[in-house]
């Protein structure tokens, strides 16, 4: 039995219909793949694609200096660990070890010259609370004063991202790459679509210089 003419058509336009969605749904698998450093698990997907569209400002990836770090002075490096070993109350405070020298080295290679006491500090790339080094390749100037992004906001993302790989809900590789690729994109994912409040930020700064476990019902996601 022959088809009609209708009939092929309509055929030819339901497989090009297909072939689009499977064109589209393979380019969006490679951005995820080019934009995650490791494998997602379903709860990840699920936890980053629920608030992507909403909380990523395209503005986030043209922010430059001393809001991000320069990609190329300051990549991230890490230390040779293990969930493990960074969910030890009193790490971070362990293998912290930045020689003065080092610290004038970084103010140097971004040019910050001469600076107010408070201003700035010289702070890990990737936290050494998620596996990061004590590199200069792994070091910034960071900025106390810049609004809306800031090293009280940072912190945040570095305690949140702790907490998240210590619960087992995000791979320590995974949040390495979150922090050093773009912190700031990190944070609206992760933590809340917008900065929370100087008086907030300064409370979780204090948070953040204690060692201690916090209670598990602050794994939970957060409430944007």
């Amino acid at each position: 039995m022959h088809s009609s003419p209708f009939s092929r058509a309509l055929a030819t336009r339901r497989l090009r219909t297909s072939s689009a969605i499977i064109a589209g749904a393979i380019a969006t698998l490679a951005c995820e793949r080019a934009v995650s450093a490791t494998p997602q698990t379903p709860q990840a997907i699920v936890d980053t694609a629920s608030t992507t569209l909403q909380s990523v400002v395209p503005a986030d990836s043209a922010l430059r200096f001393p809001d991000v770090p320069n990609s190329v002075r300051t990549p991230g490096t890490t230390l040779d660990v293990t969930a493990a070993d960074i969910c030890v109350s009193g790490y971070a405070k362990r293998v912290r070890n930045v020689p003065s020298a080092v610290k004038r080295q970084a103010y140097a290679s971004y040019g910050v010259r001469s600076h107010e006491p408070g201003e700035y500090e010289i702070d890990h790339l990737i936290s050494l609370s998620l596996g990061g080094s004590n590199s200069i390749r792994n070091l910034w100037p960071e900025s106390f004063r810049t609004q809306p992004w800031n090293a009280y906001v940072k912190d945040e993302l570095e305690n949140e991202l702790h907490r998240r790989v210590c619960a087992g809900r995000i791979e320590l590789a995974k949040a390495q790459y979150v922090i050093s690729h773009n912190w700031i994109i990190g944070y609206r994912i992760y933590v809340h679509t917008k900065p929370t409040s100087a008086q907030a930020r300064r409370k979780t700064r204090s948070r953040s210089r204690r060692s201690y476990s916090p209670p598990r019902s602050q794994f939970d996601p957060p409430v944007p």
